[in-house]
Parts: structure tokens; C-alpha cells; sequence
């Protein structure tokens, strides 16, 4: 059985010749290599957007929701919206907030939020 666009390279596996317990090692094989290529897509996706810049994404069946990206974690960012929720997002899901003409007049200063205090009380 032969594989992808490099298949005249790689060498056949006869799977119906594998014992059981060489059948669940090449599993777990195969199984970490596909976990490493989705982090890898997710990670090239989430240098597509910086830390600060205003993004959008629409969650399964509320509306569009737009926010500031906060945050890489390993498989997800953190997007903080207009309200205060925190929402943790596939990058893949991400895209850009149109900024509209008022964001892109500034004279080339990124656009800061404040966000509470949440010292204030103590």
C-alpha cells in the first residue's frame, strides 16, 4: 500500500502479514504522526494573526463574534470580546475584523484596549 505524492519512495507495508500487536504500533505510529501535522496546521494558522489584532469568527449557531486576540495557547487563541467573554478558538476558524475607515485612519499606532481592573475591588 502506497501513500501521497512521494509514493514511488516509499516502500510497501502488507498489512495482512502483520501480527496484532505490529498492527497497534504502526496504529499509534500513524496516529501521532496525523496528531503532529494538525498541530503544525494549527500553528502556521495561528502566525497568521498577532497578538492585539481584531478578529472574528461565528460560533455554531449564535452570531458573528468579534473580539481581540489575547493569547496563544497550544491548540487554540484566546479571543476576548467587545463584552468581556473569553473565548477559546481554533485558529482555523479565525479571520480578520474589518477595521473599518475609522481603525485605519490613525496614523500608523495600533489600536489599544483597557481592560478592567480587576484589582479595583480589593
Amino acid at each position: 500500500m502506497t501513500f501521497g505524492e512521494g509514493a514511488d519512495w516509499m516502500r510497501p507495508i502488507d498489512i495482512d502479514s502483520l501480527s496484532e500487536e505490529e498492527l497497534i504500533e504502526l496504529n499509534h505510529k500513524v496516529v501521532a504522526r496525523l496528531r503532529f501535522l494538525s498541530q503544525m496546521r494549527s500553528h502556521s494558522a495561528m502566525l497568521d494573526f498577532r497578538i492585539g489584532e481584531r478578529v472574528k469568527f461565528h460560533p455554531t449557531g449564535s452570531p458573528e463574534v468579534t473580539g481581540i486576540l489575547t493569547r496563544y495557547n497550544k491548540k487554540t487563541v484566546t479571543v476576548v470580546t467587545d463584552s468581556g467573554q473569553h473565548w477559546n478558538v481554533a485558529p482555523g476558524l479565525l479571520s480578520r475584523a474589518d477595521s473599518g475607515s475609522a481603525g485605519n485612519s490613525r496614523s500608523g499606532s495600533a489600536a489599544v484596549t483597557r481592560f478592567p481592573n480587576r484589582t479595583a475591588e480589593e
